[in-house]
């Protein structure tokens, strides 16, 4: 990314901190005139270093959705990072629990998925990786913000609704009993919004789904700095965290429902595609997903949103536009089509099935991984718990 591109770029977070950033800078929520920002940004010193912070559940194997949407994004991030910026991915362990965990299963499932992000390119001595529940530092900050956090905004979550419908096979939030509702699940977003200012986060890459969770974390950050203002010449605590969508980021949908997203907790195992699939399974998964009746191929999710699925996952494998994938197989019959999706995707997922499947051998090299990370996360967040304690009189 060009010196420019990163002045601009930060101008517009720290100047317009309501901004929704992609990684190109074209895409931004709250309109801000280009010709605007490159005059503001010439005026400002040298950006400050990214600190980006993301997370994943260890909740099961990740399907092709998460590799896709999530985990090939933080490994384009660490490669294109630059030297100074921090770059943060915790196994957020305590928020797998604001739903029923098998203990023995959640043990296992927390070292594979610290594999399979090794597994998938993520370096441990170029970015911190971690156990969110090896750092108790996130729980305590999670308690002070459940403090300054009113009990209307967690109620106009969202969130919470659809991971109550997802656990219970539900079609949509209306179905939702809230009597199952815990409070782990209600406040989630508040440890999750402590997870991000532990560490004085800049940029979070996580899904638009996540978009309201960000900006509860932002707010909290801005109450926080107007109740606990320290003293006159004390700057605030947290900065603003933007919410930066990946510009390759593609939202996988189930194989065999199109109009949901590709789940793990879906009864049918034929509705996603995971990271422990052999080729065979790839293959018969791809070649039964629903499509249509309708000849050729083409790009259209709203009338044809099977084939524009299988379209989106082509295109995320080659790095290449939908339209573009659309236009080259126009001609071609599903069956030839599904199966240079199922090449694709083999392609795609090879390389770290077998990465994984070694590493997941290696207890303690991961545990040396896990130790070190901890270590890394504490030696920052030491020091922005020590600003909160006295910030809030806890010293």
């Amino acid at each position: 990314m060009s010196l420019l591109r990163q002045h601009v770029r930060s101008a517009a977070c720290s100047l317009f901190p309501s901004c929704l950033l992609s990684h190109s800078p074209s895409h931004v929520r709250r309109t801000v005139h280009t010709k605007d920002v490159a005059q503001i940004a010439s005026q400002t010193r040298p950006p400050r270093p990214r600190v980006v912070f993301s997370g994943i559940q260890p909740t099961g194997m990740p399907h092709l959705g998460n590799m896709l949407g999530a985990l090939m994004n933080w490994v384009k991030l660490q490669r294109e990072a630059a030297p100074e910026d921090k770059l943060i991915f915790s196994i957020v362990g305590w928020h797998a629990l604001t739903l029923p965990q098998d203990p023995k299963a959640l043990s296992a499932a927390r070292r594979e998925i610290l594999a399979v992000l090794l597994a998938c390119g993520i370096d441990p001595k170029r970015s911190i990786v971690f156990h969110q529940d090896e750092n108790l530092h996130h729980a305590e900050l999670a308690w002070i913000l459940n403090c300054i956090t009113p009990m209307g905004k967690l109620h106009r979550m969202t969130t919470w609704k659809s991971r109550l419908a997802a656990s219970r096979n539900a079609r949509d939030d209306s179905e939702v009993d809230e009597s199952l509702l815990n409070v782990g699940l209600f406040t989630y977003p508040v440890l999750q919004a402590a997870d991000i200012l532990a560490y004085k986060t800049t940029h979070v890459p996580v899904g638009e789904d996540q978009q309201q969770h960000i900006e509860l974390c932002r707010d909290l950050a801005v109450t926080f700095n107007k109740t606990f203002k320290g003293g006159k010449d004390d700057p605030p605590v947290f900065p603003l965290p933007c919410h930066v969508i990946p510009s390759t980021s593609c939202r996988v949908l189930s194989l065999k429902d199109p109009s949901s997203k590709m789940s793990k907790s879906s009864p049918d195992v034929n509705s996603r595609i995971l990271l422990t699939d052999s080729a065979e399974q790839i293959n018969k998964k791809i070649r039964r997903a629903v499509t249509d009746s309708i000849t050729g191929i083409s790009y259209d999710p709203d009338t044809r949103p099977g084939i524009a699925n299988l379209v989106d996952i082509l295109a995320a494998c080659e790095d290449a536009k939908p339209q573009d994938v659309a236009v080259r197989y126009a001609n071609r019959s599903h069956a030839e089509f599904k199966m240079d999706v199922a090449e694709a995707v083999e392609g795609l997922m090879s390389g770290p099935r077998r990465e994984f499947e070694r590493l997941r051998r290696d207890i303690a090299y991961l545990d040396s991984v896990s130790k070190s990370g901890a270590a890394r996360a504490m030696e920052i967040t030491e020091k922005t718990i020590d600003e909160v304690r006295k910030r809030t009189g806890l010293y």
